[in-house]
């Protein structure tokens, strides 16, 4: 009973800020259902006279909200506005579920997550983004691969990689982890994503619309990386320099290392991890996907704050592992936990908020949660 009271609480509480407020916001969901009245129409979808608000998503995306495109603007806001806060109840369902080994009680992981990422998941149902269509469709591949499932597993993954481009990320992982099966189902996922939209703008009007993909992202990525609210590496080190080659040239050092430790991480899975006393060791795929997600948004040269999001399951692995970390990580985790989700524009005002966003602070709290994620790793920590 208390379980339906207080979701029938929250599903109020959503209905009033979406009529209240949001329901005037979401200008990102304008962009997809753009490109649904676009693609319903057979016409181009990426146009550089939209501005900062350019779709810069596959082709295929834009079908998705063809039916979407066909509602008065109210009413599709309202649909998308509800699934997200149902996609945002599902995402942190599915990641506490996937959770191996849990030591914290389920509502105290929650809690702290929401006190931690709550600042993004409120952006992202304001903008109408469609992260955490992206977010949960990576987790329930991941809770897929975790019982072996491996094509539903690829199968989801190559989804998400649809929904958001960074979502390639998982092809080479699964290759790595030689899970290969999962890795075809991917691949064939996107491959069909890819070609899809050619059955209504022809082989021909497919490639041209790919191309304006890969021009569109592309161009429009300059401009955004000394945006406050940029928090990926490129951004941090054109934020602290200045854009040009030294900047370029530390953002691609430091996200190639990145990438590096995420595939030391991989490479560092104990011997005979199903075997293995240890529930994170048993279960290594979840740390993986955990650690992936995160670093996402820092990898992505249009990484906005809002995208670490993500790094929901990240979070509820920290939070879980602190009774068995060191004191002084203890201590640099709930330091870094705290600086995430107290960070917030009403409450320090517009020149420190800017300031914090313009040093990227951020980016570097990030940082130092990654380490702490390749330490349990390293340490085999439970």
């Amino acid at each position: 009973m208390r379980a339906v009271l207080l979701t029938a609480l929250l599903a109020c509480a959503a209905a009033a800020a979406f009529a209240v407020q949001i329901r005037h916001e979401m200008a990102d969901f304008e962009v997809y259902r753009t490109a649904g009245a676009r693609a319903a129409a057979v016409e181009p979808l990426y146009r550089a006279s939209d501005g900062h608000y350019q779709f810069k998503y596959f082709p295929a995306v834009a079908f998705l909200f063809v039916p979407l495109a066909a509602l008065p603007a109210t009413a599709a806001k309202a649909v998308w506005f509800a699934l997200s806060v149902a996609l945002l109840a599902s995402f942190l369902a599915l990641s506490l579920g996937a959770l191996p080994g849990r030591v914290m009680p389920s509502a105290l992981l929650v809690t702290a997550t929401i006190l931690t990422l709550g600042k993004f998941y409120a952006h992202e149902l304001t903008l109408g983004q469609a992260n955490l269509l992206f977010g949960v469709s990576a987790v329930a591949a991941l809770a897929r691969l975790q019982r072996s499932r491996d094509s539903p597993a690829g199968m989801l993954f190559g989804a998400s990689a649809l929904i958001k481009p960074y979502g390639l990320v998982f092809l080479p992982y699964l290759v790595v982890t030689r899970r290969f099966r999962a890795a075809g189902a991917a691949a064939g996922v996107v491959a069909v994503g890819a070609v899809a939209p050619a059955l209504v703008y022809g082989v021909g009007g497919n490639l041209d619309l790919l191309a304006a993909w890969g021009r569109a992202v592309v161009e429009s990525t300059p401009a955004n990386l000394t945006n406050q609210d940029n928090v990926s590496i490129a951004a941090m080190y054109a934020k602290w320099l200045g854009p040009g080659p030294t900047a370029g040239g530390l953002a691609m050092a430091t996200s190639l290392g990145l990438v590096a430790l995420c595939g030391a991480v991989v490479a560092m899975r104990p011997a005979g991890h199903r075997t293995t006393e240890s529930a994170l060791g048993a279960r290594p795929e979840y740390l993986e996907v955990a650690l992936l997600l995160t670093a996402v948004a820092l990898l992505s040269p249009q990484g906005w704050d809002y995208v670490l999001l993500l790094s929901t399951p990240a979070v509820m692995l920290l939070v879980n592992a602190l009774p068995a970390l060191p004191r002084v990580l203890q201590v640099a985790t709930a330091a870094c936990l705290a600086a995430t989700g107290l960070t917030i524009y009403d409450v320090m005002g517009r020149e420190a908020y800017g300031r914090f966003m313009a040093l990227s602070a951020l980016t570097v709290v990030y940082g130092v949660l990654i380490g702490v994620v390749v330490y349990m790793r390293a340490r085999h920590v439970r």
